[in-house]
């Protein structure tokens, strides 16, 4: 049960969010946490309106929404450096990151009357039965930090469209950014209560899950995640969550290594390796591993580590402090227990912010931190297999599901092993699967439902079938 007590006095004893620039520590403002009187205010006033707001019809709020997107690329460049500042990314990620949000957004528009029309699914002499996609409610749509417009975009985009209003949480990380995106979005005229954004930790987020809500949207770690599913369970009430990942990689020995090399350092040092479906172990065929573990030594150590808001920087900090502190204690228990550091495995010496250089480890076992939990920053663990039952029982040793990495020429082998992974999506060699038209969301502990497409906009509404006599 929800402690009231407890959670209220967590929650008043706290005022302010001071937001931290992870690159030198320096402190770049405050935020004021949310009332618990403001969020409850906030939810009465997103389901004063959302009558309103799913009346206006698929197409009125498609229009509304183009104004919220127009508002996003005018402001692109602000809002890219200051998530560059504010979180870590560095700037050149993080335009590509705000650019790759607009495209969604834009994507969802442009294709939204395609998913959410009413459908004829039967029709004789008699009757004619048409499928109609109705909002559910008010959302609550929490995010966390790691790609903030994109995070935005995914978790609050889709919500809108199909007629929900949305009360948003944006991490405490970011919350500067947070307080940015709100005004931007203000400014492009949506009625009182479409759009409202409350700030603060865990605890706001868990105070909101608990109000007259009628969806809980989620993207963060597994533990939570469980939690704001068991919440709505006691509500009754739909819960979507994106939640943590540990993707394998396998690389079988015809692996084109001039481009593997390449991919596999994207797909797991992006963003200083905080990705929720990063490539974060990877499976090594025993004939080419010491040439895969060379050639990505060698790469990681041209990088250039430093401050976000360089644009010659490849890495840069971690978002916070206490991540490279996690970091450096899931390093430790695994060279405790034998793992070998091929490079990096600590701080930068002349940095100070929240650095921690890009690193291998090899001599891995399955019994370490480094290979059970979710490793969110710079370190890749990596293992060696002979056969192809081994290679893909190693994938499927974890408790997550959400991304995985298929390295080999063999076009047939690479989707017969693709068949066997316990994973919701598969990248074969340098083929992404991230699109606003595929589905986003993974197998086991890595969540509940899917983004995208018209995958997404099914997750976020009511069917109802209307049968009619002719």
């Amino acid at each position: 049960m929800y402690n009231q007590v407890a959670k209220r006095y967590l929650f008043m004893a706290k005022n302010k969010i001071v937001s931290v620039n992870p690159s030198n520590y320096e402190s770049l403002g405050e935020v004021e946490y949310s009332s618990e009187e403001e969020i409850k205010d906030k939810v009465k006033k997103a389901n004063a309106v959302k009558k309103e707001w799913k009346e206006l019809g698929l197409e009125g709020r498609v229009n509304a929404l183009r104004k919220v997107l127009d508002k996003l690329s005018e402001r692109k460049d602000e809002l890219a450096k200051l998530a560059a500042k504010e979180m870590g990314m560095p700037i050149s990620q993080s335009k590509a990151d705000v650019q790759d949000g607009i495209n969604f957004f834009s994507w969802y528009l442009d294709n939204a009357s395609k998913y959410l029309s009413p459908e004829v699914v039967y029709e004789d002499g008699k009757v004619t039965q048409t499928v109609f996609y109705e909002p559910l409610g008010t959302a609550a749509v929490i995010t966390p930090w790691n790609f903030p417009l994109s995070n935005f975009v995914w978790g609050a985009g889709q919500n809108l469209i199909v007629g929900n209003t949305v009360v948003y949480k944006t991490s405490e990380e970011c919350p500067l950014f947070g307080k940015l995106l709100e005004e931007t979005i203000n400014s492009a005229g949506l009625s009182q209560g479409v759009f409202l954004e409350i700030y603060g930790d865990g605890t706001v987020g868990d105070f909101l899950a608990h109000q007259d809500i009628n969806l809980i949207s989620f993207t963060g770690s597994t533990k939570v995640g469980k939690h704001l599913y068991r919440v709505g369970g006691e509500k009754f009430i739909k819960v979507v969550c994106e939640l943590g990942g540990s993707a394998p990689g396998v690389v079988f020995a015809d692996a084109n290594l001039d481009e593997v090399i390449e991919v596999i350092y994207g797909n797991r040092f992006t963003n200083c390796g905080q990705m929720c479906d990063a490539l974060k172990r990877l499976i090594v065929h025993k004939s080419i591993f010491d040439e895969v573990v060379e050639r990505l030594k060698k790469k990681l150590e041209s990088l250039r580590v430093g401050n976000a808001e360089d644009e010659a920087t490849d890495i840069g900090p971690l978002v916070a402090k206490r991540q490279v502190e996690l970091l450096e204690e899931q390093v430790k228990d695994a060279v405790d227990k034998g793992a070998k550091i091929v490079t990096g495995g600590k701080r930068p010496e002349k940095l100070s912010g929240a650095f921690y250089e890009p690193t291998l480890l090899t001599n891995v076992t399955t019994d370490m931190r480094v290979w059970q939990e979710e490793v969110f920053g710079p370190v890749l663990p990596i293992v060696s297999f002979e056969t192809d039952e081994e290679a893909v029982a190693m994938a499927n040793d974890t408790k997550y599901g959400l991304g995985s990495y298929v390295y080999t020429k063999d076009k047939e082998k690479a989707l017969e092993i693709a068949s066997r992974i316990d994973a919701g999506m598969v990248s074969i060699n340098a083929a992404s699967y991230i699109n606003a038209c595929s589905p986003f969301g993974g197998y086991k502990d890595s969540g509940i439902g899917r983004e995208h497409g018209k995958f997404g906009f099914a997750e976020l509404t009511q069917v109802k079938v209307v049968a009619i006599e002719k």
